[in-house]
C-alpha cells in the first residue's frame, strides 16, 4: 500500500516537474517571440515610420511635402504657371526643421504672385558639403523632369544656407540664373568653423583647412563670374554670428575683382536676427523677378 502511495507520489512529481519544465519552456518560448515582434517592430518603426515621418513638414504656404534620397523635400507652385513654358522658381535654404517659416510667407506670397515657384530640401548640417550637394543635385534633376520647372533656379541663401547653395552653385553655374542672400554664410572659416564644419564632409579640421580653397564659397566665386551670375545680398553691419566683413562684403570685394555682378545690400544697426525687413525686402523680390523674366544665360 505504502509503496503504491509513494509510486502515485513519485509520479505526480515527475508531472509537476514536467509541468514545470514545459511552463517554463513556454514562457522562454513566448518571450523570445515577444523579443522577436519587438526587434521586428523596432526594424519596422525604423525602415518606414522615420521616413514618413521625415516627409511630414509644416509649410507657410499650401504646398507639397516629399522625399528625395530620403530627404524631405517641399516645392509650392503658382496658381497659374504659363502653360507650355518651365516654371521659374526660388530655391530657398536651409529647409531645416521649421524652415522655411512664417516670417518668409510675406517674400513668398509675391514670389507666387509673379508665377514663381519655391522649392528645398533638407540636407541636414551639412555646411555645404558634397554629400548635401549630392542631395541638392538629385532634387534639381526631380525638379526639372518631373514637375516641369525651369533648369536654371533663383538661389536664395538665408544665414547657413549660404554655403549649401553657393558650394552647389559653383560646380553649377549653367544651373543658376541669380543668387540672392539674407545674412548669408559664406565663408566656413567664419561659421560654423572648421571645428565644428568638419564631421560633414569626414574631414578632421586640419584636413579641412588644408582643402578649405576647395569647398568655402568666398574661394570658388571664379566659375560664377564666368558664368555672369547675378547676385544681391543683404546683410546688417552688427551681425556677430555671420560678420559682414567675412561673408558678404568679402564676397562683394573679390566678386567685383573677377568681372561679377553683385547688389551688397548693407542694413545699418541690424544684426542677425528677425527683424522682418530682412523678410520683406521689395529690392530682393524684384531683383528675383526681374531675372526670372530674362532668357536664359548660355554657357
Amino acid at each position: 500500500m505504502n509503496n503504491s502511495n509513494d509510486s502515485k507520489r513519485g509520479i505526480r512529481r515527475r508531472d509537476m516537474i514536467k509541468g514545470t519544465a514545459a511552463a517554463g519552456l513556454l514562457s522562454k518560448m513566448a518571450i523570445a517571440s515577444m523579443n522577436g515582434f519587438f526587434s521586428l517592430l523596432t526594424v519596422f518603426y525604423f525602415a518606414v515610420v522615420i521616413p514618413l515621418q521625415a516627409a511630414e513638414k509644416r509649410l507657410p504656404l499650401k504646398g507639397e511635402v516629399f522625399l528625395i534620397q530620403e530627404h524631405t523635400a517641399f516645392l509650392i507652385l503658382p496658381d497659374k504657371p504659363k502653360a507650355g513654358k518651365p516654371i521659374p522658381w526660388v530655391w530657398y535654404a536651409p529647409t531645416l526643421r521649421g524652415l522655411p517659416a512664417s516670417s518668409e510667407k510675406w517674400m513668398f506670397e509675391r514670389f507666387l504672385k509673379a508665377g514663381i515657384a519655391i522649392a528645398g530640401v533638407d540636407v541636414g548640417e551639412s555646411y555645404g558639403s558634397p554629400k548635401g550637394r549630392a542631395v541638392y543635385t538629385a532634387l534639381h534633376e526631380h525638379l526639372i523632369k518631373n514637375r516641369g520647372l525651369d533648369k536654371q533656379a533663383c538661389l536664395l541663401a538665408r544665414s547657413r544656407g549660404g554655403l549649401m547653395l553657393y558650394c552647389w552653385a559653383a560646380e553649377n553655374p549653367d544651373k543658376v540664373r541669380c543668387i540672392t542672400g539674407i545674412y548669408p554664410v559664406c565663408n566656413i572659416a567664419s561659421y560654423p568653423g572648421l571645428k565644428r564644419a568638419c564631421g560633414a564632409y569626414g574631414l578632421t579640421a586640419e584636413q579641412l583647412e588644408t582643402e578649405l580653397s576647395k569647398h568655402n564659397p568666398i574661394d570658388r566665386l571664379a566659375p560664377l563670374a564666368k558664368a555672369k551670375v547675378p547676385i544681391f545680398h543683404i546683410h546688417g553691419d552688427k551681425d556677430g554670428a555671420v560678420p559682414l566683413d567675412k561673408n558678404s562684403a568679402l564676397i562683394k570685394e573679390r566678386y567685383d575683382k573677377l568681372g561679377g555682378s553683385m547688389t551688397l545690400e548693407v542694413v545699418k544697426g541690424q544684426g542677425h536676427n528677425m527683424w522682418p525687413g530682412w523678410f520683406q525686402s521689395q529690392n530682393l523680390i524684384d531683383f528675383v523677378i526681374k531675372h526670372t523674366k530674362m532668357l536664359p544665360r548660355t554657357p
